[in-house]
């Protein structure tokens, strides 16, 4: 069965009651005779809405949906065509007066609850709902076809619907399609996997699964990071599209050696992901720079060589007696030994590495004048870049700097024949 918006809302329609001494062959005549069902379904409306499902026998030859405010004191009056009956039926509300939402929640349970076809097609479960009724959707929805051996088939653009069907316990494949200037791409994330990224407690604080529904990721040290390169892509979206990076996700990864931790699964799931690091990331040899260039998927044979690179690069600027951050990064050096870090940064960025030349973060568009660092850098140089677009004042991208220095990572982000993604 097909469940696109409008289907799913027709499934909480009266239905026929039947003749009650055959067999059941519609939705409500299998709730309306199934106790243990009926109550299924009637505990999960609660827990959505606050309201108790009910199935209505007084319009005689049919059966429908209410919703009440409290539930049946018995089988009796739920099922019953007395007095009592008849007054409990008409002080709920006709679900029919209820929302798109509440209507098409309601049908989609009552399908995989109670319906005949083990193959359920659903289009947009999410749609008409708020994200935490698509997690409980999710939830419920995949439990109960766990329940009842069905087999579904979503498509989504909901990361609460997804994380609702995870944490239901319910074996969960996802398959991610995109398409791009001619170019179509599908991957599978088999349960296993998923529950592998799951139970990371860095991946679940980055929100790993809303990643999934963007084209391009950015991956950042901290959190001041992420959101002065978040600005500057915005202002590159809007003023110098060529060089902006569309439908992004920036994520902060709280240090430079936990980058690669969530840097390597979202490239595995052929999402491409970008690492922007500050220039002291050469700092780190043995594991953690082999973790990096593994997680780049930079090959194997190229890692010694490039680890030589590293070593005399460092020496350089250990022999120099200047701070590799502070006083300057690449510009620090001089001569072959400058040409030298160049090409390192250079090989790094073939493969998504993003190496900031200046050292950090606070060496970018210091024609602002601001000093301090982290936090305290951040805020004032949020302020002298002013927010009023139509302001004389307002910083729009120049030609260099963090401008052009995004801008090579969108060229990276957006060559359908990048090095770094897993084939």
């Amino acid at each position: 069965m097909k469940l696109d918006g409008k289907s799913r809302i027709d499934l909480i329609s009266p239905q026929s009651s039947g003749d009650l001494q055959q067999p059941p062959h519609m939705i409500f005549q299998f709730l309306f005779r199934d106790n243990a069902k009926r109550e299924e379904v009637r505990r999960i409306i609660k827990d959505a809405f606050g309201s108790y499902f009910v199935i209505d026998p007084t319009n005689i030859g049919f059966f429908r949906i209410r919703l009440s405010r409290r539930p049946p004191v018995d089988e009796l009056e739920e099922r019953g065509l007395h007095e009592a009956a008849v007054q409990f039926h008409a002080a709920a509300q006709p679900i029919e007066l209820a929302s798109d939402g509440v209507k098409a929640f309601t049908g989609i349970i009552t399908e995989v609850i109670a319906g005949d076809p083990k193959i359920l097609l659903i289009d947009e479960p999410e749609a008409f709902l708020h994200p935490s009724l698509a997690f409980n959707l999710g939830y419920e929805l995949s439990r109960a076809a766990l329940n009842t051996d069905k087999r579904v088939f979503v498509s989504t653009h909901s990361p609460t619907f997804v994380m609702g069907c995870i944490q239901s316990g319910a074996p969960v494949n996802i398959v991610r399609l995109t398409y791009r200037d001619g170019v179509a791409t599908a991957r599978v994330l088999p349960s296993a996997d998923l529950l592998r990224l799951m139970r990371n407690p860095l991946l679940r604080s980055t929100g790993v699964l809303s990643v999934l529904f963007y084209e391009f990721v950015v991956v950042t040290e901290s959190d001041t990071d992420r959101a002065f390169y978040q600005e500057i892509n915005e202002r590159l979206l809007r003023f110098k599209p060529e060089w902006g990076i569309p439908n992004c996700l920036f994520l902060h990864a709280q240090n430079k050696q936990t980058v690669q931790i969530i840097m390597r699964p979202l490239r595995e799931l052929g999402i491409p992901t970008a690492a922007i690091v500050d220039i002291d990331v050469l700092k780190e040899g043995g594991a953690p720079w082999a973790n990096l260039l593994s997680a780049s998927s930079i090959p194997p044979i190229t890692h010694p060589s490039l680890a030589t690179l590293r070593t005399s690069v460092m020496q350089a600027f250990t022999s120099s007696g200047k701070n590799m951050k502070r006083d300057g990064g690449v510009e620090a050096l001089v001569g072959a030994e400058r040409e030298a870090t160049q090409n390192l940064l250079q090989s790094l960025a073939e493969y998504g590495v993003f190496v900031v030349p200046g050292g950090e973060l606070e060496s970018w568009v210091k024609a602002l004048g601001v000093g301090g660092h982290g936090p305290g850098w951040l805020i004032p140089v949020f302020e002298s870049m002013g927010e009023d677009p139509e302001s004389p004042s307002f910083l729009r991208p120049g030609n260099d700097d963090v401008w052009a220095f995004l801008g090579s990572v969108r060229s990276w982000l957006m060559d359908p024949n990048r090095k770094g993604i897993p084939a």
